[in-house]
């Protein structure tokens, strides 16, 4: 399975500009799955109020660029919902079957906590033989979330991570692909954001030993992701039948 990600240099409140240069930079990119950062759409905005999507207009451009490339896509954007806002992960099929995973850590060092609810679920979803777990930016700071109980075999970890703490986000990204034996693609963004933000380019694409395997092409990063490689290395290093038995409440 190939994915292909985005390093979107996201244009501060503007939907209609990102939605543009998203179909630009994806026009000649074949990929199972396109990914994007998080609150592609809006840039990492706690105007919630201001920028969240009320008609769907984040998910609706999913859908047509997922119908368009008959492949998934996949991003989050801010949602407001039952009087609460979210910054919601979609995960878009080409039929346009969709599923979302709420960001479950919020940003308390932004105020994101202040303005979104947390999710209240994992999300692991079926695609191509892989499942898939979802996860937003600050969630990679907490491996017991994203514990692997022997349920999945890849993560997608969307983000809005800067410059200033990009030296964590790199080694957990590839601590969390060690620890759980499972493929884990980091997609970042890049450029300034509207609150004087600076992102370098850091986005990964790790095996489950440590392995980097993602390949860059200007603002592209992809990486192929092969199953009967993951069985093999699942086989010969059954680490995770050692792991400690709990569970979380959330």
């Amino acid at each position: 399975m190939r994915i292909a990600g985005l390093n979107l240099d996201i244009v501060w409140k503007n939907k209609d500009k990102n939605f543009q240069l998203i179909e630009e930079q994806f026009k000649d990119v074949e990929a199972d799955i396109f990914l994007l950062p998080e609150m592609f759409s809006t840039g990492f905005c706690m105007d919630a109020a201001e920028v969240s999507d009320r008609n769907e207009e984040s998910l609706e451009f999913l859908k047509k660029m997922a119908k368009e490339k008959n492949a998934v896509f996949c991003g989050s954007a801010p949602v407001e919902q039952g009087g609460h806002f979210y910054n919601r992960m979609y995960f878009v099929q080409p039929d346009s079957e969709s599923f979302f995973y709420d960001k479950r850590h919020l940003f308390s060092f932004s105020g994101e906590d202040k303005v979104y609810s947390p999710g209240h679920k994992r999300v692991i979803v079926n695609y191509k033989g892989f499942r898939i777990l979802l996860q937003v930016c600050y969630d990679l700071r907490f491996p017991v979330f994203a514990r692997n109980n022997d349920d999945y075999d890849a993560v997608l970890y969307i983000a809005n991570w800067p410059e200033k703490r990009v030296g964590a986000w790199e080694h957990l990204l590839k601590a969390r692909a060690i620890e759980n034996l499972s493929f884990v693609f980091g997609l970042n963004r890049i450029g300034t954001d509207g609150n004087n933000l600076f992102y370098q380019e850091s986005s990964h694409c790790f095996f489950a030993d440590g392995t980097e395997i993602s390949q860059k092409n200007g603002n592209i990063i992809s990486a192929e992701l092969n199953m009967d490689e993951l069985k093999n290395f699942r086989q010969h290093f059954q680490f995770l039948n050692d792991r400690d038995q709990f569970s979380i409440e959330l």
